[in-house]
């Protein structure tokens, strides 16, 4: 886990903090009753939407009876880094609201499951595949942003061994050309090398499983170390996330099962792979 992501330190807070809560015996009512800040107040911080400053904490914990000098600094520590900017600030120009929570997820994430029905997760792009997928936007500037923040995105998500990744792409989408023959076959490529990390698989479902929930449209599904979940959608009409509804969560796991069980194995999705970029050479 990124130990300097402002995001992960704030949600490490708020679990902390709610559970020293519960441990004093305090409701959310009574809690903010002795801190003498509003309700909402606290629900924002605990449910990790409100940063909390020290001084606030320092507040918290003395009703919460946390006394230990070393606890105390240490969540004194996480409270300033928690404060920080995440570091796809500097992209806040083309990442939207939806997004960034999106992103905050994704960067504490402990598993993350992606799906794309007719072109290869964004997770996979390489920069020349990326680059040819947003060509009709006739924005040389910031399509260049777009494939800087993903190869960023990629690079930290790729060096975390602790963060299992799971990929389901329905064979379209590397049936698809985007970008022409040389660009496809070099994504194919990255595609093979990506699924040879131990923490990573890669499977396609293929066209012969006929119907499948996937249809419907791509998806992933992120959940971080304390077993907290959300699942993101991304479409032309706007991003949407949804965070810990149990029906959705329940939906989706289906879906997640049911490609799984049409899906090709680990082996014979290489050797489709390999096939592919065979007839591209």
């Amino acid at each position: 886990m990124p130990d300097d992501n402002p995001i992960v330190q704030r949600r490490r807070l708020r679990t902390t903090l709610r559970q020293r809560r519960d441990a004093a015996g305090l409701t959310q009512r009574d809690a903010a009753k002795g801190l003498d800040w509003s309700v909402s107040k606290l629900v924002r911080i605990e449910a990790g939407n409100q940063s909390v400053s020290v001084s606030d904490l320092q507040v918290a914990l003395e009703l919460y009876g946390v006394d230990d000098p070393e606890t105390v600094a240490a969540l004194k520590a996480l409270a300033r880094s928690a404060r920080g900017r995440p570091w796809w600030h500097a992209y806040r120009d083309i990442v939207s609201v939806e997004f960034s929570d999106y992103l905050g997820h994704e960067s504490g994430a402990a598993a993350l499951v992606d799906f794309h029905p007719f072109l290869i997760p964004a997770l996979l792009h390489t920069p020349a595949y990326n680059a040819a997928l947003l060509s009709f936007m006739k924005m040389p500037e910031r399509t260049a942003r777009i494939v800087e923040l993903k190869a960023k995105r990629q690079d930290l998500l790729f060096s975390r061994p602790d963060v299992r990744i799971e990929f389901i792409i329905a064979e379209e989408a590397i049936g698809r050309w985007i970008g022409g023959r040389d660009t496809m076959r070099l994504q194919l490529q990255h595609i093979r090398e990506i699924g040879q990390k131990p923490n990573v698989s890669i499977r396609i479902v293929p066209l012969t499983a006929g119907v499948h929930p996937g249809l419907a449209g791509s998806f992933v599904v992120v959940e971080n170390e304390a077993g907290e979940r959300a699942i993101y959608l991304e479409s032309m009409n706007g991003d949407q996330l949804t965070k810990d509804d149990p029906a959705v969560l329940a939906q989706y796991d289906e879906y997640v099962r049911e490609l799984n069980g049409v899906a090709l194995s680990l082996e014979d999705s290489d050797a489709l792979l390999k096939a592919q970029i065979e007839r591209l050479e």
